[in-house]
């Protein structure tokens, strides 16, 4: 059983995100720089338009077994371990790439169930893994976090449309939507770090400026499954990854198979609704001012 560490638990809990240093070994990082190069290539000039502030938005899945690796990689469940999630369920995974002088990321939460009560928990009801395969920096692009703000609803809240829609797909660089604000941390990383963070905390990402690529893997889990609502989990199970193929079998499977979200009961799956509500009170807290 991994030790627990109490610190980065607090740090999550209260500022909506952690960081757990060295976490990719660099035989891991070259196989998914390769594999993700492959996947960059592929993409139509529609969809690097439509996701110009992303960079990419490519599922990821059983494209390549490196992805399933990835997603049972032992020393990630043990940073979840150590957070207090020894039962986590993966859900999705997406490759967001920001080529060379690419503009920033949009503010946004990325929370689908705000009619659920389970949005005013202390403890995440989803939360995201993120690795960059390259070390990040202001200069190409690294994470902008405002914390607290999973907890507590600000001004910036409210000018907001819902994330990943057209309304941010198609917005201007003078929308509220890339403003900076006085409270935002900047997150930079080395490769092969993972950053842990609340689904419902309102981050960024610095634009691309330089002559390199940068690459984010982001992998979705939900940390405490089994103490979730049914209506949480009937979404969970629902919505399935691609059809897996034969080198799903064997010791890939075993690892995995502990990591699926199962759920067989008759209760009406959760309304995705990505827009916070009553859940999210508006009263301060500290390091996130109103």
């Amino acid at each position: 059983m991994p030790e627990r560490d109490h610190a980065k638990r607090q740090q999550l809990l209260s500022s909506g995100y952690c960081v757990f240093v060295g976490v990719l070994d660099r035989p891991m990082l070259a196989e998914l720089t390769q594999v993700t190069e492959d996947l960059l290539a592929r993409q139509t000039p529609q969809d690097v338009k439509r996701y110009r502030y992303q960079g990419s938005n490519i599922f990821v899945a059983y494209q390549h077994s490196v992805f399933a690796r990835l997603f049972a990689w032992p020393k990630a469940l043990a940073a979840l371990a150590a957070l207090g999630f020894d039962a986590p369920k993966w859900w999705s995974a997406f490759l967001l790439s920001k080529p060379p002088h690419a503009p920033p990321l949009y503010w946004h939460q990325d929370w689908w169930a705000w009619d659920e009560p389970c949005s005013a928990s202390e403890i995440p009801p989803q939360v995201f893994l993120m690795y960059y395969l390259t070390d990040t920096s202001v200069e190409n692009g690294c994470l902008r976090i405002l914390p607290g703000t999973h907890r507590r609803r600000i001004p910036l809240h409210d000018l907001l449309p819902a994330a990943h829609t057209d309304q941010t797909y198609e917005a201007s660089l003078d929308s509220p939507l890339f403003m900076r604000h006085p409270d935002e941390v900047d997150v930079p990383v080395k490769a092969g770090d993972l950053v842990i963070g609340d689904a419902r905390v309102l981050h960024a990402a610095h634009a691309n400026q330089t002559d390199q690529r940068r690459t984010c893997l982001t992998l979705w889990y939900l940390p405490a499954y089994a103490s979730l609502p049914d209506s949480i989990k009937a979404v969970a199970a629902r919505k399935k990854p691609l059809e897996p193929p034969d080198w799903w079998e064997g010791e890939v499977g075993k690892r995995m198979e502990p990591l699926i979200p199962y759920y067989s009961g008759d209760t009406q799956p959760a309304a995705w609704n990505r827009n916070p509500g009553s859940y999210l009170p508006s009263a301060p807290i500290r390091g996130c001012k109103p």
